[in-house]
């Protein structure tokens, strides 16, 4: 049998592009690595939920305050209005999502990409199968590559895509206690303290009767492991039981091109579409899935190989600002625990709090306020260049 497209990679992304696929009438394999969970913090915002129609049984905890904690160990409180971060189990969620893919019609195989082989118009994904252990083939059209940040699919075809810069992302699933005096069931905590990660932050978030406790950073030196049982120690949470411990790398950086010009598309974090500044990737994954399965789509219509440079254009469309603006504040702040510290002073701004969940919710940055906007930008400039002296607490 010969595919209309190859999807490689089950997580959010392809599972999306595969579903997609599937619903508009083509065949379509889905390619994964059996018992894979990627380490994640697990939060979605409203938008993912109606975007990609969620049941709520797959919405584990409905956040309603996220903590900043800075170096100092001060924090601001900032309470979701009109909305909630919604958190996800990627055990259960991604596995959902395959099965739901493969009832809109997918092919699911359990195994590892290998390569590509050509001959002629004929295409063939070379994977180990994940039962048997023999190698095999499987013919194709199109491939979607969606295995994750050191994707194999893009370092073989796509420019740059051996290149690509990531952060090593490390958390431990733990059995979440009551409520205490530093755990809050209903609070994401987000720690900006350079003890913890010199250049990223370190994160609790609650998933219902568990969290995930983690931190992430580009330097090799740092010891992950150790950074997060500090966190636990922090937070109170060391003799609580592990669960699971996973660690995975998350890019930083979209790459300039997702295609190979022929019959490669890139999606999720294969792409390098992971938000900076707040590493949020589930809903870009996502998104990045349904874009790949619309150029692909479209090359299969056309014949056009050039369609399937549709992908990046309708994700850069929507969220190339967003990005932007993200990449800009991960630059600033995160340089030294001075400027976390500053960061997390700007935090108690109310303009700040309310733009920044309604962007998060929405997915978009919000241009309604104008004076607002004005406010954020003399007051983040005042932080940044020193003027704003005394640090709130």
């Amino acid at each position: 049998m010969e595919y209309d497209v190859i999807v490689v990679g089950g997580g959010p992304s392809g599972a999306t592009a595969a579903e997609d696929l599937a619903k508009a009438g083509h065949s379509v394999a889905m390619l994964d690595r059996a018992g894979r969970i990627k380490p994640c913090g697990g939060a979605i915002p409203p938008r993912l939920i109606a975007d990609f129609d969620i049941p709520d049984e797959q919405i584990v905890a409905k956040i309603q305050t996220a903590r900043m904690i800075s170096p100092t160990q001060r924090h601001v409180d900032i309470p979701i209005e009109n909305g909630f971060v919604g958190m996800v189990d990627r055990e259960h969620f991604d596995e959902f999502l395959r099965t739901r893919a493969q009832e809109a019609g997918a092919h699911r195989y359990s195994g590892s990409f290998q390569g590509i082989e050509r001959h002629g118009d004929t295409k063939s994904v070379v994977f180990r199968d994940g039962v048997s252990g023999n190698v095999q083939k499987m013919d194709c059209k199109l491939i979607i590559g969606a295995d994750g940040a050191r994707s194999n699919v893009a370092r073989l075809e796509v420019p740059g895509g051996d290149t690509i810069p990531y952060v090593i992302a490390y958390h431990e699933i733990i059995e979440a206690p009551a409520q205490t005096e530093t755990y809050d069931p209903k609070r994401c905590d987000v720690i900006y303290d350079g003890a913890i990660s010199p250049d990223f932050y370190g994160w609790i978030f609650p998933h219902g009767g568990q969290a995930s406790i983690g931190m992430g950073s580009m330097i090799k030196s740092v010891d992950v492991k150790e950074a997060t049982a500090a966190l636990r120690r922090t937070a109170g949470l060391s003799e609580c039981k592990t669960i699971r411990k996973e660690g995975a790398p998350i890019p930083l950086k979209p790459l300039d091109r997702w295609d190979n010009g022929k019959d490669v598309v890139l999606a999720g974090d294969a792409a390098g579409v992971v938000a900076p500044s707040s590493g949020e990737g589930i809903y870009y994954a996502m998104v990045g899935g349904r874009v790949a399965a619309t150029a692909a789509a479209s090359c299969l219509a056309t014949g056009r190989a050039k369609d399937l440079q549709m992908a990046r254009k309708l994700f850069m469309r929507e969220h190339k600002q967003v990005f932007r603006v993200l990449g800009a504040m991960q630059n600033a702040y995160y340089k030294s625990d001075m400027r976390r510290e500053r960061f997390v002073s700007l935090c108690h701004d109310v303009d700040v709090q309310r733009l920044t969940f309604e962007a998060y919710m929405n997915k978009k940055l919000v241009k309604a306020r104008p004076l607002a906007h004005l406010k954020i930008g003399i007051k983040n400039l005042a932080h940044l260049t020193g003027l704003v002296s005394e640090l709130r607490t």
